[in-house]
């Protein structure tokens, strides 16, 4: 199942659903073109693959191409639309790699197939998702009898759901704030022990992860932390943040443990709690998150990632600055390099062993 985020125009979570289903003769791909058939102008929601669809604000229209490779345009095939995606997966691995490069409309031969989408409002399907693949219920989830899920919506619905999912299907989490919850972590955990199931992680914007994983099992990282910056509009804060106000042409909102930002800025902390997932040795409470509104940053979401290992023996330290610049639409909570991001996490996934544990990919 995929849960894919969509964008609403009202405050209320709007969550949309799809589903991955096993590929006679071949083993399990993914379905996750009705995330961006689901897609509306303006606020950002979200859901993911079985498809638990919605949409944040940036993710393409049906046909509209993002970072050359949307959602849409991947998983549609020419004759089912939003919805079937056949294919030997597991076994055409370079193949598929050149195919979603070829560009849209390649999902079939991907080993793909869309079998659900849910969405809280079942209006918001209508005239975009075929109703043979609306599913009204998400407790109904094992019924569609998805091997992945992917969430793609708010954090609340792996709160909410993410542990029954997993009864069912692996679990692709396009929100990884949700597991700055220490309640959601180890249900999830638990979860994915007992039914054998994975959880799969995006790392979404946060550049270089592997190395940062790689640091933090060697024991050579000692300090990470993360700065996220872009226009006041782009972001949606909730709690004591919510009335956070810049005082200038650049004001940081929020400066420290990645855990405490999580629960108010839950869109717009997933890098942090990717790199927070990425080493563990410091984790949600000692990796550091930094918001920053800055007036100028109109059409550009800016991440840094600064990283130092422990002291050399001539006293100096390891250390790593990286900068990144994502161009976005005036407002919007994610950056236009998401989709194509995202897509490449949802395919890797698919390469990864289904195992228990919480997994980046």
């Amino acid at each position: 199942m995929l849960f894919l985020s969509r964008p609403l125009s009202a405050p209320p979570i709007l969550v949309a659903t799809a589903t991955l289903q096993r590929v006679p003769g071949g083993g399990w791909g993914q379905g996750s073109a009705a995330a961006s058939a689901i897609s509306d102008a303006r606020h950002p929601r979200g859901a993911g693959l079985g498809l638990i669809s919605g949409g944040t604000r940036g993710l393409p229209r049906p046909g509209r191409q993002m970072g050359g490779c949307s959602f849409h345009g991947n998983l549609a095939g020419p004759e089912r639309g939003a919805g079937d995606c056949r294919g030997n997966f597991p076994h055409q691995q370079e193949r598929r790699r050149a195919r979603c490069r070829e560009g849209p409309g390649r999902g079939p031969e991907l080993g793909l197939e869309l079998v659900f989408v849910w969405n809280r409002d079942p209006a918001r399907m209508a005239g975009s998702v075929p109703p043979s693949l609306q599913l009204q219920n998400l407790a109904a989830v094992g019924e569609r009898h998805p091997d992945l899920v992917v969430e793609v919506a708010h954090p609340k619905i792996i709160h909410e759901s993410g542990a029954q999912i997993l009864r069912y299907a692996n679990l692709l989490v396009g929100s990884p704030s949700a597991l700055a919850d220490p309640a959601t972590e180890q249900q999830l955990l638990e979860a994915s022990r007992r039914w054998d199931h994975a959880v799969f992680v995006a790392r979404g914007a946060l550049w270089g992860t592997e190395d940062i994983a790689r640091l933090d099992a060697a024991g050579g990282l000692q300090s990470l932390r993360v700065t996220m910056a872009t226009h006041p509009d782009g972001f949606r804060l909730e709690g004591a943040l919510a009335a956070a106000h810049s005082t200038g042409p650049r004001t940081v909102l929020y400066e420290g443990p990645v855990r405490g930002l999580c629960p108010f800025a839950p869109r717009n902390s997933n890098t942090m709690a990717a790199a927070a997932l990425a080493a563990p040795s410091l984790g949600f409470d000692r990796v550091i998150g930094v918001l920053v509104a800055d007036l100028s940053l109109t059409d550009t979401h800016v991440v840094d990632v600064e990283l130092s290992g422990p002291p050399g023996p001539t006293g100096r330290s390891f250390a790593v600055h990286t900068h990144r610049e994502n161009p976005a639409e005036p407002g919007a909570v994610t950056g236009s390099a998401t989709v194509t991001a995202f897509w490449r996490s949802l395919l890797g996934c698919c390469q990864l062993p289904s195992r228990p544990g919480i997994h980046l990919c």
